[in-house]
């Protein structure tokens, strides 16, 4: 699939993704992005973020891919029951560790637990060995059970411009190649 025939929806995480943002960045470069806008991007709530999520994905006039970072991948995984149309596949971003306790802000875990299906669609999970928002084992594990490709990302951090991942080009080469194996 070409990055023209598709609606590409940029779900970012709490907080949202700054202009130094791989995001932000990939949103500008790819003619199709659009980010998926919440209303409260410091003060999540569960119920908002999905049902924000799926308007956008049921909304969409071409197939549906979707670039998540963060708890923008517990966003999708969550919204999953209230997609009406089917989603083509997605790209999946450091997802973190929403049935850890010790998260922090806490309200994170109102995202969590993470359904242990797998996902309707392609995937890739990408995630990093020393992401403090996630093991590596626990991502790896999530990704097996949503039946997605696991991508190691090295050390990475949280895979954010913070962690150095502004531009971030393997991520988008890994995409550009996922893009490709996509069907319409």
């Amino acid at each position: 699939m070409k990055v023209k025939d598709a609606d590409i929806l940029i779900v970012p995480g709490y907080t949202n993704s700054g202009p130094e943002h791989w995001q932000s960045r990939w949103q500008q470069k790819l003619s199709t992005a659009r980010r998926v806008e919440q209303a409260e991007w410091s003060k999540p709530v569960r119920d908002d973020w999905t049902r924000t999520l799926a308007n956008a994905v049921n909304e969409a006039e071409r197939p549906v891919v979707i670039v998540a970072h963060s708890l923008g991948v517990a966003t999708v995984v969550q919204a999953l029951p209230l997609f009406s149309r089917q989603v083509a596949g997605a790209f999946l971003v450091a997802p973190p560790d929403v049935a850890n306790p010790s998260i922090r802000p806490k309200h994170l875990m109102t995202f969590g637990p993470y359904p242990r299906d797998p996902l309707p669609f392609p995937s890739i999970v990408a995630s990093s060995s020393n992401d403090p928002f996630c093991p590596i084992e626990v991502a790896e594990d999530i990704a097996a059970a949503w039946g997605s490709l696991f991508i190691h990302a090295g050390e990475a951090g949280h895979i954010n411009a913070e962690s150095g991942y502004g531009p971030w080009p393997e991520g988008s080469m890994a995409f550009a190649n996922f893009m490709t194996r996509l069907e319409a």
